[in-house]
């Protein structure tokens, strides 16, 4: 079976940003992945319990990967809400997701409080970027899966195409083993 990828709900056209809106891609490697029916969407902020629309939030202090290391860390909307809640139960949503399905890979928005791989919003609600990752990215880290952002859909497709070769490969070998040795393919 090809692998499948994690991808934010709002990437893939689901109108379900904090301003009520969709970032649809229209990328070909995007729109390949679709056609083969590998992409299974998540948005942790609506699946931790946060309405559509809702204020925006950023980072006051800290950023996903200082939460789950314990670092002192502040993640409120920008009417001051402490919504770290509510963004660390969508994060363990999207990890058990990505578990069900065996993902390896994921696509999520960039600069986001949740799903951000490189830069996030400074806190300050001013349109600032730092250096930072979302808490739904530093889970899925944590699990071993790969994140990228929509603007690394290249780079992506590169480690989803060794793992379907890594994949097919572990196929041939296991049917190759059952013709020879059918009662050594349980041990595998």
């Amino acid at each position: 079976m090809a692998e499948r990828i994690l991808v934010s709900a709002c990437l893939y056209g689901e109108a379900v940003r904090y301003d009520g809106q969709a970032c649809t891609q229209q990328h070909p490697i995007w729109q390949e992945w679709q056609q083969q029916n590998r992409l299974i969407s998540c948005c942790p902020e609506v699946a931790g319990g946060l309405p559509i629309p809702r204020f925006p939030a950023e980072w006051i202090k800290g950023d996903g990967h200082n939460a789950l290391i314990g670092k002192p860390v502040r993640l409120l909307d920008s009417q001051g809400t402490d919504v770290f809640s509510e963004f660390y139960k969508g994060a363990q949503y999207a990890l058990q997701v990505a578990q069900r399905h065996n993902i390896k890979i994921a696509v999520l928005k960039s600069k986001s409080p949740s799903c951000g791989n490189d830069l996030i919003y400074d806190g300050t609600f001013t349109g600032m970027l730092v250096d930072g990752i979302g808490l739904t990215t530093a889970v899925l880290q944590q699990a071993g899966i790969q994140v990228f952002n929509e603007h690394q859909l290249a780079e992506a497709n590169t480690l989803l195409n060794q793992l379907d070769q890594s994949s097919t490969h572990r196929g041939d070998l296991e049917l190759g083993l059952a013709k020879r040795h059918p009662s050594k393919l349980n041990k595998l």
